[in-house]
């Protein structure tokens, strides 16, 4: 298509420039006699008119050959009335140049013919020399067409038409009988007339040729379209140099305009159609585009599977005798509002049987209809709506190209003309095709982003927490956003853990990347903090057991040839709080700080190292422990919420500082108002927010003792269990503890040296915990019949619901839980 128009472009750029603009023009009367001569033909040959006005033409012809072809032309060539051929012109100063003559006849009033004589170098061919037929009787002659491509006109001073080609007609729409005698204005009364008629004058007066001067032809009112010609005025000049009239050479560059509209079309298309991911966007601008450069109203409809990203059929025929689903993704009209529409933008579009358009889903093929039937007996006859609405909008020329991608077809285009008198041309039908195929690009690129994206969302919302609870730590709230369509979504995960003795660990991570793959890649990580957290690790331990696990994971899915494929990076913050302690111990791999909202709202940055990014294996992570009071707000969240290209990021962190600041609300308002903040309604980025507000255990639901590391402090353990269940009201869970009392406080005694700890908490269990110095870790096992040890354990484990250890500071503790209520 953008080749084709290109061509004609050029063919035609080449006629005007070698009829006009690069043209010596001489006017010759009946008897060869040299009557007017143009400026440009003094440049070309050096002689000024009076050398050669009133004298024959022939005697500037250099070769004898060439006069003598010349001669034979005018002896039998009138009826034929045009020749062209290549000659040798003598220069004043005596040099021969090689030229293309142009030699054609004019009509005028008397009936006698006189004959206009154009001169090109003969480096220039003319556009129309593409015809080869070479007549027999002038040898190396070529013969021009029945109707040349350049109209002439020579008018008097006075600007009267006195001579004129038969093709002038044939491009302006003004008869010979009408134009003779008669100034423009008086032929074809007009601005076009009197606009040229003024640049006559000019060219009259001061004898500077003017070229290339573009007007609209002067056809009659009923034509459907016009035509565009440039014209090219040259003043003639008698022997004394006066001026003898103006001399018009007009060129039909109405293809040439039209491939060049076209053409910018298409470079407009290259440039609005596209821009998004979104295939309804993307819709709506091929139809904002069509309108009004090639239709008065334009609709993009599309199956209903295409925005969802689901695979499009091969065909969108009928299917077990029902119409295709299809919705509306673009609409555009010169009609604001588009009343000429029967269904709106994202509504579903009723798509008659038996119709074009069904005709069209069904076949793949486009349907051309520059003048549209609504005569009786078409398929109009059933569909009312339809007809009413081309009847009360007088749609008259119809366009309908299918939509293209792969192999499959998408949806439909529609063009209609109606206030546009001009019917569709073929034209038109490659210009629609062309738009649609580029639209058609885009729309598949868009789908199978749609398909990918709701896979990858799919996959992190399985993935990520569909119900969050801090347990007797803290309550807690989320909000995860994932980014706009051009983005994609990203890899973002949080998490919320119940850990032994009421503590929560809290998580927010952020893989770098968008796509399937980074939601897969979160999916992996999320499991991998999951299963560290069940081993009780402090956080600074577990980032450093992560960032192991992430550089594992990137080696296992890397391609052995490409080492520098073998990269995978994430962001992590991991803290765990106590409300029994009130303490918070938190650690990060690369990832912003948490902020800290205390109970009166002031609010600060935790200042936490801030590690390597997982992944990278560089640096040793580091904890930090906080002391929080009560009712103290922790905020998680990604470097979505904070970063912005065009603003800093600290101007992000005060953004969000200021929300969190705001006290009396829940925290799901809270995050919401978070949220409500960001500069951009799509981020560019996944958006994640996790707000954790502490709970505390009181001096009612946890009790504590010191004891020293001997034997006899056993029953004195079990004793002090004994009477604080009573006084919680568990006296159920007497025996039971005591026993995993004593098994756990007998075993700290036998690997300690120093003091020992217990610790029951009562919160959504009963947990027991004992704490010693040694950092050796008991294992359960199978005890042999004739084993007088190891039954311990085996005890606690039957009486808890889990039990566990975990590493503190200068030794270890065992814990065991128990659940409240018996269980039924």
């Amino acid at each position: 298509m953008g080749s084709s128009m290109g061509a004609a472009f050029a063919a035609a750029q080449t006629a005007v420039e070698a009829a006009s603009a690069g043209a010596a023009i001489a006017l010759l009367d009946a008897e060869e006699r040299v009557v007017g001569w143009t400026r440009a033909a003094e440049r070309l040959v050096g002689y000024a008119p009076a050398d050669v006005v009133g004298r024959s033409a022939a005697v500037l012809l250099a070769d004898g050959k060439d006069r003598a072809k010349a001669s034979s032309f005018f002896e039998q060539g009138t009826a034929r009335g045009r020749w062209s051929g290549f000659a040798k012109i003598r220069h004043r100063d005596g040099h021969r140049i090689d030229v293309r003559l142009c030699v054609q006849s004019l009509s005028g009033q008397d009936g006698r013919a006189q004959w206009v004589v154009s001169a090109t170098d003969k480096a220039t061919p003319p556009a129309w020399a593409a015809d080869r037929a070479v007549p027999e009787s002038l040898p190396g002659a070529l013969h021009l067409p029945s109707r040349l491509p350049v109209g002439v006109v020579i008018r008097d001073t006075a600007l009267r038409c006195i001579w004129v080609n038969d093709t002038q007609g044939f491009k302006d729409g003004i008869p010979i009988s009408r134009r003779l005698g008669r100034r423009l204005p008086e032929a074809a009364p007009g601005t076009e007339a009197a606009k040229l008629e003024a640049l006559m004058h000019q060219v009259l007066q001061s004898g500077v040729p003017e070229l290339n001067v573009e007007y609209r032809t002067f056809l009659p009112a009923h034509a459907h379209r016009g035509r565009t010609l440039t014209a090219s005025l040259f003043r003639l000049d008698d022997a004394q140099g006066r001026a003898l009239g103006v001399c018009a050479v007009s060129v039909d560059v109405t293809d040439s305009r039209r491939a060049r509209e076209r053409l910018a079309i298409l470079g407009e298309a290259s440039k609005r159609i596209g821009t998004t991911l979104d295939v309804m966007q993307t819709g709506q601008e091929l139809a904002d585009l069509a309108v009004p450069l090639l239709a008065d109203y334009v609709t993009v409809d599309l199956a209903e599977s295409v925005p969802l990203g689901e695979e499009p059929l091969a065909r969108l025929g009928l299917q077990g005798g029902r119409t295709p689903a299809l919705r509306r993704a673009g609409l555009a009209s010169i009609r604001q509002e588009a009343p000429d529409s029967l269904a709106a933008r994202g509504e579903p579009v009723f798509v008659p049987p038996a119709s074009p358009f069904t005709n069209v889903l069904r076949s793949g093929k486009s349907h051309f209809e520059p003048v549209l039937d609504t005569s009786p007996g078409t398929w109009l006859d059933h569909h009312d709506a339809v007809r009413a609405a081309i009847d009360d909008y007088t749609a008259h020329s119809l366009i309908v190209v299918p939509i293209h991608a792969r192999g499959a077809v998408l949806g439909v285009a529609v063009f209609v003309r109606t206030h546009d008198r001009a019917p569709f041309e073929e034209d038109d039908l490659l210009l629609a095709e062309e738009l649609v195929s580029w639209a058609a690009l885009s729309l598949d690129n868009a789908r199978q982003y749609a398909r990918e994206r709701s896979a990858a969302l799919a996959l992190q919302r399985h993935l990520l927490p569909h119900y969050a609870t801090g347990g007797s730590a803290a309550d807690v709230a989320s909000r995860y956003l994932p980014a706009d369509s051009h983005h994609g979504v990203g890899g973002d995960w949080f998490d919320v853990i119940q850990l032994p003795g009421a503590r929560v660990a809290l998580v927010v991570g952020d893989v770098v990347g968008h796509g399937i793959n980074a939601a897969a890649t979160m999916g992996q990580l999320r499991t991998a903090v999951r299963t560290l957290a069940d081993m009780d690790m402090p956080p600074d331990e577990l980032l450093t057991r992560l960032d192991e696990q992430v550089i594992r994971l990137a080696g296992a899915g890397a391609d052995p040839g490409d080492p520098a494929n073998a990269t995978m990076a994430a962001t992590c913050l991991y803290a765990v709080y106590d409300p029994a302690t009130w303490c918070c111990t938190m650690a990060r791999a690369g990832h912003p700080p948490p902020a800290i909202v205390d109970p009166h709202g002031d609010v600060t940055f935790a200042r936490l190292p801030a590690g390597a990014p997982l992944g990278l294996g560089l640096v040793p992570f580091e904890s930090v422990t906080v002391q929080l009071p009560e009712h103290t707000t922790l905020a998680f969240y990604t470097d979505g919420l904070i970063e912005d290209r065009n603003q800093d990021i600290d101007v992000g962190m005060d953004r969000l500082a200021t929300v969190l600041a705001q006290r009396g609300l829940t925290l799901d308002e809270l995050s919401s108002s978070v949220v409500e903040t960001l500069p951009a309604r799509a981020p560019s980025d996944d958006v994640t927010l996790l707000l954790a507000r502490t709970r505390s255990l009181g001096p009612d639901q946890v009790a504590s003792w010191q004891l020293p590391a001997d034997p006899a402090v056993v029953s004195r353990a079990r004793a002090l269990a004994t009477r604080r269940l009573a006084q919680w009201g568990l006296d159920h869970l007497s025996t039971s503890t005591e026993l995993i009392v004593s098994e756990l406080v007998t075993n700290a005694i036998r690997h300690s040296d120093g003091t020992i700890g217990l610790r029951l908490i009562q919160h959504e269990a009963l947990t027991c915990e004992v704490y010693d110095t040694s950092n050796s870790h008991p294992r359960l096992r199978r005890p042999r019949t004739t084993d007088e040890n190891g039954r311990g354990l085996a005890l606690v484990s039957h009486l808890s619901r889990r039990w566990g250890t975990r590493n503190t500071p200068g030794g270890k503790l065992i814990w065991a839980e128990q659940q409240l209520t018996p269980s039924p």
